[in-house]
């Protein structure tokens, strides 16, 4: 199964509260940090709703 490392690159100052409830359940701790998570459609979701605070890509 292919997976999909997140990296936060934007600070969460200013942002709403739902944003960084999403950021933290993506594991994401500071600017820089990046996590591995598995491909799925939740994962996907999560992403989209904060895609303007972090970046991806798709590993094997």
């Amino acid at each position: 199964m292919s997976e999909i490392v997140v990296k936060q690159t934007r600070s969460l100052i200013g942002q709403s509260e739902a944003n960084r409830k999403v950021v933290k359940a993506l594991g994401l701790r500071r600017i820089g940090h990046s996590k591995n998570h598995k491909d799925n459609n939740c994962i996907r979701g999560m992403i989209n709703k904060v895609k303007h605070l972090v970046s991806y890509e798709l590993k094997g």
